[in-house]
């Protein structure tokens, strides 16, 4: 499968030319070249350890590359390291909120660090506590918010000093399913704001609502695009089937189905094959001689998911859900 490369954007706050960053003999990100426009969401997507992070971290001017560069909102992220730093937000896994103060004197301390003036202070703390609907809390410490609320005030934190570009490392990593669409309208209204966001993540549902997506993987880009741009790279059509125990089935399937993908994703299968309505007929004869009752097997449009586990595949040669 072909990687699938971004262009590069006419009014691009971000960009990075073969930036690579190498620890000893390991390249965390290898060659990574992609721009970013004003008032985009750039969504890099990708497992534990396939450089997210670290990728951000040069982003942010607080690693240096080994090779290649990067240029954030007009400025490059080593000769102008500074510069860098005083337009972004960047929010790290673990933001630095200070447990025993209150919520309005976290922002209060933000505002100081990024030097705000303090004539008219107060109306851009209103704003933000109104736009993360922490108004209610401003009295309660920070060590006593849920999870989600410490987000909410960790992004207006960031925010406070009105960033240019928004770094998010895996923001929504642990937060509960309505926090994070909390979270998620917060960010589509920065977007419309004209603020530049890229965001880490591993959930591929929240890639969806991205302007753009990287698909990354030992250091480098699988693919790049749009998410709809993306998934147009995945050859075949996907089959969903439902049945009794979905690994003994793809396990009775895999031997049969030598041509097409099968993957376990939770408590069903996806098959990527050329010929849909033959695998599809074939597939139930199958898990019947298997003894396995078949519910259902319907053809769908493919996720994000997919195309990542079709693109990693001759990579890794593994099978997503083994």
């Amino acid at each position: 499968m072909d990687v699938h490369t971004a262009g590069q954007c006419a009014d691009a706050l971000v960009e990075t030319v073969a930036l690579t960053r190498r620890f000893g003999a390991r390249a965390a990100v290898n060659n990574l070249s992609f721009a970013v426009g004003r008032g985009e969401i750039f969504g890099i997507v990708g497992p534990d350890g396939s450089g997210k992070t670290t990728a951000l971290r040069l982003l942010a001017a607080i690693l240096d590359p080994t090779s290649g560069s990067a240029r954030v909102a007009g400025h490059d992220t080593v000769r102008e390291a500074e510069q860098v730093k005083a337009r972004i937000g960047y929010m790290s896994q673990r933001f630095g909120l200070y447990s025993d103060l209150t919520v309005a004197e976290n922002l209060d301390f933000y505002a100081d660090l990024y030097n705000v003036p303090r004539a008219g202070r107060a109306p851009a703390v209103e704003r933000l506590l109104r736009f993360s609907g922490l108004v209610p809390f401003t009295g309660r410490f920070a060590g006593d918010l849920s999870g989600g609320m410490k987000q909410k005030l960790g992004l207006a934190c960031t925010l406070i000093h009105t960033p240019e570009v928004l770094l998010l490392d895996e923001p929504t990593n642990g937060v509960d399913p309505v926090s994070r669409r909390d979270f998620w309208r917060m960010i589509c209204q920065l977007v419309r704001e004209r603020v530049t966001i890229v965001v880490t993540t591993s959930y591929l549902d929240e890639a969806e609502r991205c302007t753009r997506v990287g698909l990354m993987h030992e250091g480098g880009l699988l693919a790049c695009g749009t998410p709809g741009e993306v998934k147009g790279l995945l050859h075949g059509a996907v089959l969903e089937l439902r049945c009794a125990g979905p690994r003994a089935a793809a396990a009775a399937l895999r031997p049969r189905l030598e041509h097409s993908s099968i993957n376990v994703f939770g408590d069903g299968i996806h098959i990527v094959t050329d010929e849909p309505a033959g695998v599809e007929e074939k597939v139930r004869g199958i898990l019947d001689a298997a003894g396995i009752r078949t519910e259902r097997v319907r053809r769908i449009e493919p996720g994000l998911e997919d195309v990542f586990v079709a693109l990693l595949a001759p990579e890794t040669g593994a099978r997503h859900g083994e």
